[in-house]
């Protein structure tokens, strides 16, 4: 490797002056080219003044969040999720709430899920209704539907559910939800 000129030096000088990187190199340091200052923080903003709370939002339908986890982040794996959704997985038990009050779809469905627990069932088919698609009326409909991720995550029975997952359409589709029960360890 030859070494460079002094005409050859001052022009590389010129070219190393003139040109500025994509990206910060993460190591690499060289002698000959002085350290650039560290940039200076950006100015602290004001203490943040106390807002109203923000008004309260209708709960997500039950069947897009798991209930009664024990453990945080742990779902169902890939393979039930896929035969869930093909319509693959056949329910152990039907737990059908139409014609029911509140009080009494409660005290059912808290019944039916006791059953299933101690005979080791591991799919429950919840026939909930569909919700209305344009609800018209005075009163509300759907109070069941809308009820029921609340009454599962509460439930004395919620560390036995593993997932709550949409119906497949031949098992009810909207208007079902299927209760994954935890599988019993000796």
């Amino acid at each position: 490797m030859r070494r460079l000129n002094p005409e050859e030096k001052a022009l590389w000088g010129k070219v190393v002056a003139s040109v500025r990187p994509l990206h910060r190199p993460a190591a690499r340091v060289r002698a000959d080219v002085p350290p650039e200052p560290p940039p200076e923080p950006p100015p602290e903003p004001p203490p943040a003044m106390p807002s109203k709370p923000a008004p309260k939002r209708a709960a997500a339908p039950p069947a897009a969040k798991p209930a009664g986890r024990a453990k945080p982040g742990v779902t169902l794996d890939a393979s039930w999720d896929r035969r869930l959704s093909r319509g693959l997985v056949e329910p152990d038990a039907t737990v059908d709430l139409h014609s029911h009050n509140l009080a009494t779809a409660y005290d059912l469905l808290d019944r039916r899920l006791d059953q299933a627990v101690s005979e080791g069932a591991r799919v429950l088919l919840l026939v909930t209704g569909k919700p209305p698609a344009d609800d018209r009326r005075p009163v509300g409909r759907g109070a069941i539907r809308a009820a029921v991720g609340d009454w599962l995550a509460g439930s004395r029975h919620a560390a036995d559910i593993a997932a709550v997952r949409n119906a497949h359409p031949r098992h009810g589709g909207a208007g079902a939800l299927y209760i994954i029960l935890r599988r019993k360890r000796i």
